[in-house]
Order: structure tokens, then sequence, then C-alpha cells
């Protein structure tokens, strides 16, 4: 792999950018303390805007290395959402794929077209070979997303994962496109 990252993406509609701490009361008003944001995520809403702040105190710091890939979406101007590659294995040349979004921007295709873009970014810049995704079997939305951009699907985690939002557990499902695939579409 050749690491690049955290660089500036430009699509049709979106910007994506590394994070700054000057972004924190919009994150925190868009998204990271909305619960149905949340809902199917791996962390509960944020309780106050320090605590985002304090959030986007490392992410700005972590953004400075090169094996980094998280991204702030703008959208028409405004901070809508969030996607990374967490999991970075410089062996397996590999990670997965995360995201979120203010719910105003539910249905739209904007997920869609940043992961796309990030997709592109890692598989032609820093050549990945594999990445993956994981989404609840109760957020088929996500899981459509990650269809249309290729990635297929690879199995289901019975009650692989325990929502904080309401305790209950939930099937997760896995999906994932190889470098080859993509490059083949």
């Amino acid at each position: 792999m050749k690491h690049k990252g955290t660089k500036i993406i430009r699509t049709e509609r979106l910007l994506l950018r590394p994070f700054r701490i000057g972004d924190a009361e919009v994150m925190f008003g868009n998204w990271a303390n909305d619960p149905e944001v949340t809902k199917y995520l791996t962390w509960t809403p944020h309780g106050s805007v320090e605590a985002t702040r304090a959030l986007l105190t490392l992410w700005e710091e972590e953004s400075k290395k090169e094996n980094v890939y998280h991204w702030a979406i703008e959208f028409e101007g405004e901070l809508i959402g969030d996607i990374s590659v967490e999991a970075v294995d410089d062996r397996c040349e590999s990670g997965v794929i995360g995201y979120c979004t203010a719910k105003k921007c539910w249905g739209k295709g904007i997920m869609t077209e940043a992961l796309g873009a990030v997709l592109k970014y890692c598989f032609e810049e820093v050549e990945f070979h594999r990445l993956s995704a994981m989404h609840s079997a109760e957020n088929p939305a996500s899981g459509r997303v990650m269809e249309k951009c290729g990635l297929v699907y690879e199995g289901t985690q019975r009650d692989g994962f325990k929502l904080f939002s309401t305790g209950k557990r939930t099937d997760i499902i896995c999906r994932a496109i190889l470098r080859q695939d993509y490059l083949n579409k």
C-alpha cells in the first residue's frame, strides 16, 4: 500500500476533508447528539458539545498521520457526516469502512457518493487490496449504500452486536469489495 492519509476529495456534490476542532458545534447539532443517527452505530449520542470537541481534538491530531483515513463530509457547504477506514492492516492491505450522516440528508444518495469517492481513493491511490463494512440487519438502508458501491454480501454474524441504544442484540451483515472487483467494474 502507498499510504497517503486523509487527503481532500471532491465529488460532484461533496467535499470530503479532515475534521477540525472548529467542527464541534455543527457535528454535535447535525448528527453526533441524534439518537436516531447513532441507533445502529458503535457509539452513543454525545452528551455535550464539549464531548464532541474532545473527540475532534483527537481526530485532528490523528489526521496528520499517513495511515489514517477519516473524512468530514460537507454537502452544500455544510458539515453533514463522517466516513472513515478503520482497522487498517498493512500486512493484509485491508481496512473496515464506517460512516454516518445527519438525518436530514438520508435518502439523497449522499453516502453512496461519499463511499464511492472513498473507494476510488483507497483502491486507485492507496492501493488497498480489500475493504469491508458491516451494518445491522435492522438498518437495510446502510446495506443498500454498500451494495450500490459494489460491496458484496459475505455473511451474517448472528446476534453479532448489542445495540447501545436499546440493549437489543442484532445480526450484523458483512460486505466487502476487493481492489480487482473495483477496478473491473
